[in-house]
């Protein structure tokens, strides 16, 4: 990643809770435990992060209950102060930003989507979906005509002139993101958007929300407790575990290499198949005779079973976007990796 393509980073990031957390940071040693912190009376809700999030990538951030996902995006977002380290947003540090600087920011590059729709019950679609923009100081007829387009966007034209209450669970959240895209957002933040939801809407919702990334690219920071979404959704997936983050990578690599036991165990009940794609696999061609028909690389291996099961190549070739062969998949380790290996 060039810093061109960096939109956001955080640097050692610390969040404390508890009496003069600066002055306790301070004097930290630097190997203290999750428990060891706790023991001296402070609550260590973000421990030591640091994080590179590049334009357009879409970053989920897992973890269990209390693990510290929301509070680092919070403290992303500058919604919270943080006691130690750095954030920057397009290379300005965000602690340095007067408060007229920092709404500014938020105004202008960053929207936020949570958890709880947060919808003002005694305005009409178009009116929530506007307001941010009423905020901005934007004319009547410019933010009626954007809240509009982003509406349309969402799939809820036609009803602009609802109230919140005489729409559904799902429609209700897809106010909350029209209200977030209103205001052109460079980078997204988004709190278990979906987790409120049943999971025929949850499933429309995710591929709703997939198709609005592939129009718009945005940089988007996605929280979220449910594996099957986090796979659904990212490029690279965050586990984090009393504060700290335990791996950052690609699904398939924290699937095939997890970093510590812990994220093994998290991911343990994950079928590899359905995560792994042939590209993550390959190997160098290094003389191989690559012959027949390739697979495609963006393909996983359980959507490439059948070709496996009745092929006889030990090797095969794997294809880019573009059809250019790329490197050579083992067929028996990805064999293994469908149907498991040999005791």
């Amino acid at each position: 990643m060039t810093d061109t393509d960096m939109v956001m980073s955080c640097r050692k990031v610390w969040k404390l809770f508890g009496p003069r957390p600066g002055a306790y940071l301070a004097g930290l040693d630097p190997a203290a435990s999750f428990d060891q912190i706790r023991a001296d009376g402070y609550v260590p809700a973000v421990r030591d992060v640091s994080l590179d999030i590049s334009k357009g990538e879409m970053l989920v951030i897992m973890g269990l209950s209390g693990s510290g996902k929301s509070t680092l995006v919070r403290c992303l977002s500058r919604l919270i102060e943080i006691t130690g380290g750095e954030v920057r947003v397009e290379g300005q540090v965000i602690g340095d930003l007067s408060e007229k600087e920092l709404i500014d920011l938020r105004r202008n590059k960053m929207g936020m989507v949570f958890q709880s729709f947060g919808l003002l019950p005694h305005r009409t679609v178009l009116e929530n979906v506007a307001f941010p923009l009423e905020m901005r100081g934007q004319d009547i007829h410019t933010r009626r005509a954007r809240a509009l387009e982003v509406i349309e966007l969402v799939g809820l034209g036609g009803r602009e002139d609802y109230f919140p209450r005489e729409l559904s669970g799902g429609q209700q959240q897809r106010v909350g993101i029209a209200r977030s895209l209103a205001i052109e957002p460079d980078i997204w933040f988004l709190d278990e958007p979906f987790s409120a939801l049943d999971p025929l809407i949850r499933r429309e919702m995710q591929d709703e929300f997939l198709r609005l990334q592939g129009l718009l690219g945005k940089t988007i920071v996605f929280i979220t407790h449910d594996f099957d979404e986090a796979l659904r959704l990212a490029d690279r997936i965050a586990i984090m575990k009393d504060g700290a983050v335990e791996q950052c990578d690609r699904p398939d690599r924290i699937v095939m290499e997890p970093a510590t036991e812990y994220v093994a165990k998290f991911i343990e009940d994950i079928e590899k198949a359905r995560v792994v794609h042939a590209s993550a696999m390959m190997q160098p061609v290094n003389g191989h005779d690559l012959t027949g028909a390739a697979v495609d690389g963006g393909k996983t291996i359980s959507q490439l079973a059948r070709l496996l099961v009745n092929d006889d190549r030990l090797i095969l070739p794997v294809a880019g976007p573009d059809g250019a062969i790329i490197g050579g998949l083992d067929r028996q380790k990805a064999l293994d990796v469908l149907l498991g290996a040999k005791e």
